[in-house]
């Protein structure tokens, strides 16, 4: 009985298993990528790996191992020079398996096995992320402690300060009935407090000019439905029947009517 003995025979002996693995194994070397069955390429990869963890090392008694496990003296010498200066620096998983579908005839799952050191348009996408990642995290850090050219700000002196006072006792004084909302900008309210919307539709209400509970309240359903519908079917799955009542409880300030009122829809959860 085979119980536990997850080695796949692939339906041939010994003796030609190993050739064509043998094959195989020269043939991804040589080439960095073949194409073949899932089958076959797992168990490639179960063959190659250790033999590419020999390669690491060059010295005679790896390259005897390897040529016994290969047979091949142009797929040892590749094995030990290009292979083996890309892959010094990766501590194991040296090959990818890409899923390519089902071939005509037999139907079998085909893929393609390729050496991941060798596959530049991957490793250059990952460099580039890699980059942008680092540029992020560093502009995150600076805060503000640098400006925009990198240099770091002046600090500010004693004659600064002088002259900023100057020139805010020579700027002219409003009058007491000057209207405040020319000179405050409009804060909206936080429409995520009503239940059912969230960051992104408290977005899309702020772009078609919905931003306070007041406007919420006075919004008609089908205009706050036909802002969903254009975001797309993300959004308009969400049901905008109640908004403008729980809009106008938050715009009165009857918190506690709101609370009732969301724990109705979320079915007495809280």
């Amino acid at each position: 009985m085979r119980h536990g003995k997850k080695d796949n025979h692939l339906s041939r002996t010994h003796s030609h298993r190993e050739a064509m693995l043998q094959n195989m194994a020269s043939s991804l070397i040589l080439h960095k990528r073949i194409e073949t069955t899932v089958a076959k390429a797992k168990e490639l990869r179960k063959f190659v790996e250790p033999i590419l963890t020999r390669a690491k090392e060059d010295n005679n008694q790896n390259r005897r191992v390897v040529f016994q496990a290969l047979t091949n003296k142009e797929t040892v010498k590749e094995l030990f020079g290009n292979v083996a200066d890309k892959i010094a620096n990766r501590p194991g998983g040296y090959t990818r398996i890409i899923k390519l579908g089902n071939r005509q005839g037999d139907n079998a799952e085909t893929c393609m096995i390729e050496l991941v050191d060798f596959n530049e348009l991957l490793i250059s996408a990952a460099a580039e992320k890699a980059t942008a990642t680092t540029r992020t995290r560093r502009s995150r850090r600076s805060g503000g402690a640098k400006a925009a050219d990198g240099t770091e700000a002046a600090p500010v002196t004693a004659e600064a300060r002088a002259a900023d006072a100057d020139v805010v006792a020579e700027t002219e004084v409003l009058p007491a009935d000057a209207e405040v909302a020319e000179t405050s900008p409009a804060t909206g309210d936080d429409l995520t407090i009503i239940e059912g919307v969230g960051p992104k539709i408290a977005e899309l209400l702020n772009n078609a000019g919905i931003t306070t509970f007041a406007q919420l309240a006075d919004a008609d359903d089908a205009t706050v439905q036909q802002v969903l519908t254009e975001a797309g079917s993300r959004f308009n799955v969400h049901d905008a029947t109640t908004w403008n009542e729980q809009a106008a409880l938050a715009r009165d300030g009857k918190t506690d009517e709101l609370k009732e009122l969301q724990d109705r829809l979320k079915g007495g959860k809280e």
